[in-house]
């Protein structure tokens, strides 16, 4: 492969995940020879963006924003645009003009093998991803070009703490010196204060969570009862609101919990488990305590609040989701899983379509070489090992994300080409 430069590209960044990983890459990108723009819409933006010659802020609204950014567009001269999450109203509208001028859209999203990688695609992520029309068939002719064995994941890149600091560090630029930004309204449907207490208050009882996450663990791994895992996700996610069939939280509770009542094993237990990052916007152990005793299984049903996910995972006999990029570890494992929401791994090689009742009853297991497979595929491609929220991740990930970037081609076309760039073996860390 041809490393190629920044040479000739104009680069616009819009919004990123919280932390300097943007300001990193758009440095390395302006050192391969890029002109490097950022267009901010807070002071959270600005606080993490270090050239300040090359900041836009936008205080408009977010109606106003299209004919702004069509402006920037043909004033800068913008061959490319770098943005994360790729659903959020701003991105949506810079996603439609950039397709419409044909300036290439570089996606950044959390990894779909996450946590020990990242998601960089062109064009669109989760449900807007190129992976939703790729068959398995179409992957493994691909695959014949690549190195047949997987990489190794590191034992540990990120912290969950690291990813709420900075989350909180966002917020408070935001809710304290947000002053030349009174028109921002945030994408989220709560406030900016609400954002910031709710990720203060997190940091903060993250010992406290770990003791109870631990206790609720012990008491499902030793009380000697097969158990059906429900990995639930943030609310609020693109992922669950753009990409689903609930608007709520209790929509998909009041389903899995009908589902299990009706057709699994009257000795068998269901565990909710809650996704790492919930604040506690939705009171999801209220609204599970009241369906299950709706459903007169109560006492069958279990609520672990965030943490790690192998451990209940390992002895789990099946897993149910909306579209959580949880669900792949579940496949790595064989097993079974149905998901109801449009997701790049929502395969029918691998993935049930059963009828609730039926899943809980007597679960179809995976194809576990299609998958492995379908896991080896995009490891070859849009899965960049590394992380945006620990200073090691965020190394390791610039070591290979700018040479995807300056590629002509996308790393799903690269491989197909024969062009993409030799993976790094990663060595477990002990």
């Amino acid at each position: 492969m041809t490393t190629a430069t920044g040479a000739d590209r104009i680069f616009l960044f819009l919004q990123g995940p919280h932390g300097p990983f943007f300001d990193a890459l758009g440095r390395m990108l302006r050192r391969a020879g890029a002109e490097v723009w950022r267009v901010g819409f807070n002071a959270g933006d600005a606080a993490f963006w270090s050239d300040g010659t090359r900041y836009i802020p936008y205080r408009g609204t977010v109606p106003d924003w299209p004919a702004r950014l069509a402006a920037l567009l043909a004033e800068k001269g913008v061959t490319d645009i770098v943005l994360y999450g790729d659903t959020r109203p701003v991105h949506a509208a810079a996603v439609a003009a950039a397709q419409a001028r044909g300036v290439t859209v570089h996606v950044f999203e959390e990894g779909y093998l996450r946590p020990w990688w990242v998601t960089y695609e062109r064009g669109g992520s989760n449900g807007n991803s190129r992976l939703m029309a790729t068959r398995v068939a179409e992957m493994q002719a691909a695959l014949a070009l690549s190195d047949p064995d997987d990489p190794l994941p590191p034992a540990h890149w990120g912290d969950t703490r690291q990813h709420v600091f900075y989350g909180a560090l966002y917020h408070f630029h935001v809710l304290m010196r947000n002053g030349a930004y009174r028109r921002f309204r945030p994408h989220r449907a709560l406030d900016v204060g609400q954002e910031f207490r709710l990720w203060l208050k997190r940091l903060l009882l993250m010992p406290a969570l770990r003791a109870e996450r631990a206790l609720a663990t012990r008491r499902v791994r030793g009380g000697g009862f097969p158990y059906h895992l429900v990995l639930l996700q943030l609310e609020h996610d693109s992922a669950f609101q753009s990409h689903s069939p609930f608007a709520t939280t209790e929509e998909f509770l009041e389903l899995a919990l009908a589902g299990f009542a009706e057709g699994a094993p009257r000795h068998h237990h269901l565990v909710v488990k809650d996704h790492p990052l919930e604040d506690g916007r939705v009171p999801v152990r209220r609204t599970l305590a009241r369906i299950a005793r709706a459903h007169g299984i109560a006492e069958r049903v279990h609520y672990v609040r965030g943490g790690k996910l192998a451990r209940l995972l390992d002895e789990a006999r099946s897993v149910v989701t909306v579209n959580s990029t949880a669900g792949q570890q579940a496949l790595w494992r064989g097993i079974p899983l149905r998901c109801f929401g449009k997701a790049v791994y929502a395969k029918p090689e691998f993935v049930s379509d059963q009828p609730l009742p039926a899943f809980f009853r007597r679960p179809v297991r995976p194809d576990a070489r299609a998958y492995r497979e379908f896991r080896r595929y995009l490891l070859e491609t849009s899965q960049v090992p590394g992380g945006y929220y620990s200073a090691r991740g965020r190394r390791q990930l610039l070591r290979q994300v700018v040479d995807m970037i300056l590629a002509p081609e996308d790393p799903y076309d690269a491989l197909k080409a024969g062009t993409a760039a030799p993976r790094q073996q990663l060595r477990a860390v002990t």
